[in-house]
């Protein structure tokens, strides 16, 4: 069952008791750097919109729950289930998404295709050191089993600026906090 709270944070009954409170984490350190028209890449059921008007955000989700619960909680925001070939966005957002994709670096272009001119890519993602963290606490129920599961590699800050480099991106602002086991990016485009 998944629900949206009053502070809109996802509860999932495959979550851990801490993924709400890490959820927001995430967001507070990202938030400073949405500007503009924002692409959240990894919607879910569209919690980043608290941080954005409707006619500057647009969700991009595949699972089909999620983009119902985002449509039916915020029915003046937009969430599609393809990421738009022809639009521009100032900001590409993807927190906690990109360990749990199997080709990051294909992904990391898809998103440099669709940013604009002066654009960046916000994201965060748990450090490669504090898996075993990640580790005891999915068993132990603190963290959600299920990502913890799902996830692919977990980037550094080296692996990302190698990453980057062949499409042209370069990590512009790089931040650890919750004590060092999370990572938040922000990359733009090398020549911007």
């Amino acid at each position: 069952m998944k629900v949206i709270s009053s502070k809109q944070e996802v509860h999932d009954e495959r979550g851990g008791s801490l993924s709400g409170w890490l959820q927001r984490r995430r967001f507070d350190v990202g938030r400073p750097y949405l500007r503009g028209r924002v692409l959240d890449f990894g919607s879910h059921h569209g919690v980043l919109t608290q941080y954005c008007k409707p006619d500057t955000y647009l969700g991009v989700e595949h699972d089909p729950t999620f983009i119902e619960a985002a449509r039916e909680a915020h029915p003046e925001y937009t969430f599609v289930t393809e990421l738009p070939k022809d639009d521009k966005f100032d900001t590409v957002a993807a927190f906690a998404l990109i360990e749990h994709i199997k080709d990051p670096g294909a992904l990391l272009a898809k998103w440099a295709e669709v940013l604009a001119p002066d654009g960046r890519i916000v994201l965060t993602t748990p450090h490669p050191k504090f898996e075993w963290i990640h580790t005891v606490g999915a068993k132990v129920g603190l963290f959600s089993h299920h990502a913890h599961e799902d996830h692919e590699d977990l980037i550094d800050k080296k692996l990302m600026t190698e990453l980057g480099a062949p499409i042209g991106l370069v990590v512009d602002k790089y931040k650890r906090f919750l004590f060092g086991a999370n990572q938040l990016f922000v990359l733009r485009r090398s020549n911007g």
